[in-house]
Parts: structure tokens; C-alpha cells; sequence
């Protein structure tokens, strides 16, 4: 391993991000299961990407079938991307039936903020103090994990993320108010500067943010506050799409609003380098006349059939509803988990964990690390997110059954009453 680790920082430069304090060395994938090098098995409670299960076969074939055949860009006419395009915008609403396919979702983003500024004219964005949109110059200027080379610029302003444990205003009950307050706020400094308010960037489950126990309706008053302002909705998708949160297949349809824009990513055509932005016409028409965009690999056949066999395995495999069902009963055996840190068991679907805080209400960040690692020696792979990543973040490829969510809760309890014995 040690030779391993050097050799990658000798090829791929420092401080290259890897999970766990002993990085795992995976090499085989199948379902939600993963295996090291040493051939031992791993029950997968992390990964997103594998959306419909590790090395799916259907999605394998389907890449592997068409690679064989054609791949190439846009700029030739081919009825994959097509296909795709009028199956996906099947399952939205509001008006969303365009679309451009990237190859990330930070390209995705970062295209969305610019359809922001073609149809406002304007370039100030807004987006909470803790979530991640991006890598690219643009969406790291949103992204709170490390501030920008010389600070936040003036046309970006960051509000107070929602937070169950700690409400945005002080309560539960006048967070979303408040929550709007702040934006309005923003707005407002941005329109007095100059830059003006192009659009609002936000995850409609705040995944980045620790995934707060929110409820249908939250963001209303946000909404109309944007509406009256004249500026866009973003809505990143990354996590939450795809049916991951169980009671709908779109995180903007559960909490209730109609984003003018939907970026999706990762799970989209399960870990093959495939992303989206879909608009309305009237927004669509405002970028391709402002800006000239082509992106050679994006929306490539083979990037297509990949993303088409992985709605077939949604479909097919009633995996929104596994989700739902799955999701529900890990949060009822998170729930009723009784440890003297644990400050709220929450979750959404195929997402969900428990924040931890100290006996004083500081975050319990190095318990939360500790119980990650103590689990991953255990066979079960999780981690951390949240402002002071001290929630356990759960969010397992969606195959992921009652026993496998058993396994993981049997696993987390154990460890949980191992360390308080310690």
C-alpha cells in the first residue's frame, strides 16, 4: 500500500484526495459490493456514481455494444443523444425539455450559471455557505470546501445553509422565512454593486449542506423572493436525481418548486463520464444565441446508451421504489439508535445518517471520523459531510436491500457501543 500511495503522488502530484486514514485498494466491483486487492469484500454505503449497482451488465453491454459499432461528437447527426434527450425530459415537468449532455456536472454547472447570465443579462450569483457546485473557475466560486485565490469575488454571495440541528433564525419554524430573508438580502447587495442577481444555485435536498431534515414547501418563500427579483433557479440534481430520494424521481418536484434550470451528473449513466443541463426553450434560446458551445465527448453514442441502459435498470428494476422502501427502513433503525452524541437521525430515500455533537453542542467531528474508520474495518464503507463533517453520510448505489441496509445498521450499532465501551 505505502508503495502504492507513493507512486501515485509521484505521478499525480500531492495531495490528491483519498477515503480513510488506510486508503482502500479496490479492484472489482459487482451490485453494492466492492473488493480490495486482498480480496476482501466491502458492503458499499457510499457510492452514488455506481447509480444502478457496480458494473451493472445491462449498462456494460450497452457501452460495450455500441462503443463497438460508433463514437464519435454532435457535429455528426446520430439518433442516440436524440433518444435520450426525449426520454429524460419525459420525466420533468415545468417546461424542461431541452438539453445539452457535458461530461461532468461541473461542466453541467457551470453552463447553467451562464444560461443565468444570458437570459438576465446580469452575473451575480447566489448559493449557501456550504455546499460544492464545481470545480471549474465559475463553480468554484460558489463551492465552500476552499475559498477562491483571493477571496470571493463581489458578484457571489453565500446565505446561511438550513440546518436542523442549528436553524438558520434560531428556530425550526421560521427558517424558511428566515432562509429567504438572507437571500433577498443578497440580492439586494448584488443589484446595489452592480453585478445585478442572475440566479440562485442550490441542491433541492442541500446534500453538501448535511442533508437537513427539510420539508415540501421550504424553499416557497425563496422561491418568490427570486421570481420578484427576476433571476434564475439552478437546480443541481447530481445527488438527489434519478430516484434517488424515493417519494419522486426529481428533488425539485418533492420540495416543490419549478427550477428554470436542472443540472444532472455522476449517476446519470452509472460511472460512465456522462452529465446534462436541461431548460425551458426561452433559456436554451438565450445561451445558444449568447454563447457558442460545443463539447466534443459530451453526448458521444456510447456516453448515450450508457445513459439510456441506466433509466432501463431504474425502470425496470423498481429501483425509485426500492428506494423508498429501503430508505424508509434504514431511517426507522437510525432513529432508533440511542447514543448520548447523537443529536438527529435524518435521511431522504437512498440518503441518509446521523449527526453527532459533543456533551457542550460543539460538532463531534473526530467521533464522527472515528466511527467512518472503525466501519470501513468493519466491511462497511461510509463517510462524513456537513459543515463540521460530523453527520455519517449514507448513500448506497440504488439496489441497496433491507438486508444489506440490516448489515449496515447491525454494523454501525455494534461499532457505536464498541467505542463507548472503549
Amino acid at each position: 500500500m505505502s508503495d502504492l500511495l507513493a507512486r501515485r503522488e509521484r505521478l499525480l502530484g500531492p495531495n490528491v484526495p483519498t477515503f480513510y486514514e488506510d486508503p482502500v485498494h479496490i479492484v472489482r466491483g459487482e451490485g453494492v459490493w466492492l473488493w480490495d486487492a486482498d480480496g476482501r469484500k466491502y458492503l458499499d454505503c457510499y457510492n452514488n456514481v455506481p447509480h444502478v449497482g457496480h458494473c451493472h451488465p445491462h449498462v456494460v453491454e450497452a457501452i460495450a455494444r455500441q462503443a463497438s459499432v460508433l463514437n464519435t461528437h454532435t457535429r455528426y447527426l446520430h439518433e442516440g443523444i436524440l433518444d435520450y434527450a426525449d426520454r429524460l425530459t419525459a420525466t420533468l415537468s415545468h417546461d424542461l425539455d431541452q438539453m445539452i449532455m457535458v461530461c461532468t456536472g461541473s461542466e453541467a454547472n457551470d453552463i447553467a450559471l451562464r444560461m443565468a447570465q444570458a437570459v438576465t443579462g446580469k452575473i451575480g450569483f447566489i448559493a449557501t455557505d456550504n455546499t460544492y457546485h464545481g470545480n471549474t473557475a465559475a463553480t468554484s466560486q460558489l463551492s465552500t470546501r476552499r475559498p477562491p485565490i483571493g477571496g470571493y469575488p463581489e458578484h457571489i454571495r453565500l446565505v446561511p445553509a438550513p440546518d436542523t440541528v442549528r436553524p438558520v433564525g434560531g428556530s425550526l419554524g421560521g427558517q424558511a422565512e428566515a432562509f429567504a430573508e438572507n437571500v433577498a438580502r443578497a440580492i439586494a447587495e448584488l443589484e446595489a454593486n452592480g453585478a445585478g442577481f442572475a440566479g440562485f444555485m442550490l441542491c433541492p435536498t442541500f446534500a453538501n449542506e448535511g442533508f437537513p431534515a427539510l420539508a415540501p414547501g421550504f424553499l416557497d418563500r425563496t422561491v418568490e423572493v427570486i421570481r420578484q427579483s427576476g433571476g434564475l433557479i439552478l437546480c443541481d440534481e447530481v445527488q438527489p436525481g434519478f430516484g434517488r430520494i424515493g417519494e419522486a424521481f426529481w428533488g425539485h418536484d418533492w420540495l416543490g418548486f419549478a427550477p428554470d434550470v436542472v443540472t444532472i451528473g455522476k449517476p446519470m449513466a452509472n460511472g460512465h463520464p456522462a452529465a446534462a443541463v436541461i431548460a425551458r426553450p426561452d433559456v436554451m434560446g438565450a445561451f445558444r444565441t449568447a454563447f457558442g458551445y460545443f463539447n466534443t465527448f459530451g453526448g458521444n453514442p456510447v456516453s448515450c446508451a450508457a445513459a439510456m441502459a441506466t433509466l432501463d435498470v431504474i425502470e425496470d428494476e423498481g429501483l425509485q421504489e426500492n428506494a423508498r422502501v429501503v430508505g424508509a427502513h434504514a431511517l426507522a433503525r437510525l432513529r432508533a439508535i440511542e447514543h448520548p452524541l447523537k443529536a438527529e437521525a435524518r435521511g431522504l430515500g437512498l440518503f441518509f445518517g446521523i449527526e453527532f455533537v459533543e456533551a457542550d453542542g460543539t460538532p463531534a467531528t473526530e467521533f464522527a471520523a472515528r466511527i467512518v474508520e472503525k466501519m470501513k474495518a468493519r466491511g462497511v464503507l461510509l463517510n462524513r459531510i456537513g459543515r463540521d463533517m460530523n453527520t455519517l453520510k449514507m448513500r448506497p448505489p440504488m439496489p441497496f436491500g433491507i438486508a444489506e441496509a440490516d448489515l449496515a445498521m447491525d454494523t454501525l450499532e455494534e461499532v457505536l457501543q464498541e467505542d463507548r465501551d472503549d
